[in-house]
């Protein structure tokens, strides 16, 4: 757990972010995202480096079925980066979104869970 130190514009006071508010924040904009869930675990999928170069932030999440994965990777990219630099003036370096696998709806998985019966040959009777 890191503390990062802030001073705007030269100013005489500090602003000091502990990683587990920007951690918070990168959760946020991953619940506001429509087509993912986010990786059960304790971490939710979320590790935040930061470097001279800027904040490095890595992703995992699970995508919904319906969606085109590089779409949700561009928008959690663009989310994340916004709501980053305005909530805590940090800049963001890189942003690298692993899509671990995909729900599909529970009708569909329903359907493809029950084996089907087996075609008959015409004209074959029981």
């Amino acid at each position: 757990m890191a503390s990062i130190k802030y001073n705007p514009n030269g100013q005489k006071g500090k602003i000091t972010y502990n990683s587990d508010i920007v951690s918070g924040i990168v959760a946020l904009s991953l619940q506001e995202t429509e087509g993912i869930r986010l990786i059960p675990s304790k971490s939710k999928g979320i590790k935040i480096s930061f470097e001279k170069e800027g904040v490095f932030v890595d992703i995992s999440v699970i995508a919904q079925y319906g969606y085109s994965v590089p779409e949700l990777a561009y928008r959690i990219q663009q989310t994340i980066k916004q709501m980053v630099e305005s909530m805590t003036k940090y800049k963001i370096a890189k942003i690298d979104v692993h899509v671990q696998s995909v729900i599909f709806p529970e009708s569909a998985a329903a359907e493809a869970e029950t084996p089907e019966a087996p075609e008959r040959p015409a004209g074959e009777e029981n």
